[in-house]
C-alpha cells in the first residue's frame, strides 16, 4: 500500500458521495491506495452514505466531535500508506491526482510533500476560477510523506480553523513542498464553508499569529 487518501467529514452528507467516488475513480491501480473516511461524529445521514460504499472504503466513526485537525491526525495514525493526501468531504479530485503526485514523490526525494493547483467550483460544480496553490495554498490536495508529518507532530488539535496554516509553517521549516501547476483538485465554495465563519476564523488567526510571532494576523 503506497498511498492513503484521507477524507475528513462532519455533516457533509450531501457532498460526501462525490468526494468518495472521485477517489474510487483514480487511474492508479486499486491495490496501490486506500481510502479512509474519518467521520467526526456527524449528526446527519453521512454514515448511511458511507455504508453504501461497502468495503471499498475504510470508515472510522468517532464517538465525539474532535475537530478537523485531530480528525486528520486520526486518519494519519490509521494510514497504511507511505504517502497521505487529504480531501475535504465537500470537495473532489481529478482522476489522475494520486498517480501524478505519487510519481513526483517517487522521483524527487528532496521534497517532503507535493501540492497541485486547484479549480474553485460552485455548489453545482461549475468552474469559477483556477487558483495557483503555491500563491494561495489550501489544506487539501497535498500529498505528504508520512514520516515528515509525524516528525513535526501532525496537526495541532488546538486549532479549529487555520490548522492547515499552522501545519504548513511547521512543515516548511524542515521540509520542502513543491507545487505542480496542474489543476487536479476541485475546491467547492458554498454557504456552509468554515471560511464563512468570520468570528471563528479571526479568533484562530490570532492564535496562529501568537504561536508563530507573525505580528498582526
Amino acid at each position: 500500500m503506497k498511498i492513503s487518501a484521507v477524507i475528513t467529514n462532519y455533516n457533509y452528507a450531501r457532498y460526501l458521495g462525490r468526494a468518495v467516488r472521485s477517489l474510487l475513480d483514480q487511474s492508479l491501480g486499486k491495490s496501490e491506495y486506500e481510502i479512509i473516511v474519518v467521520d467526526d461524529n456527524s449528526t446527519d445521514h453521512s454514515l448511511d452514505v458511507l455504508k453504501s460504499f461497502g468495503n471499498l472504503i475504510r470508515v472510522i466513526e468517532l464517538q465525539e466531535n474532535v475537530g478537523l485537525a485531530e480528525a486528520r491526525n486520526i486518519g494519519v495514525r490509521n494510514a497504511q500508506g507511505r504517502y497521505v493526501v487529504f480531501v475535504d468531504a465537500d470537495d473532489y479530485v481529478h482522476s489522475d491526482l494520486l498517480w501524478i503526485q505519487q510519481q513526483f514523490l517517487n522521483h524527487n526525494h528532496q521534497f517532503g510533500a507535493v501540492s497541485v493547483d486547484y479549480i474553485l467550483v460552485d455548489e453545482l460544480e461549475n468552474h469559477v476560477s483556477r487558483v495557483n496553490a503555491e500563491k494561495e495554498p489550501i489544506a487539501c490536495g497535498i500529498m505528504f510523506r508520512v514520516e515528515p508529518l509525524i516528525d513535526i507532530g501532525l496537526y495541532d488539535r488546538k486549532f479549529r480553523a487555520h490548522e492547515e496554516r499552522d501545519l504548513r509553517i511547521r512543515f516548511q521549516e524542515k521540509f520542502a513542498v513543491y507545487n505542480i501547476i496542474l489543476p487536479l483538485y476541485r475546491y467547492r465554495r458554498h454557504e456552509l464553508n468554515l471560511t464563512n465563519d468570520e468570528e471563528k476564523m479571526s479568533a484562530y488567526s490570532q492564535l496562529l499569529s501568537d504561536k508563530h510571532d507573525l505580528g498582526n494576523p
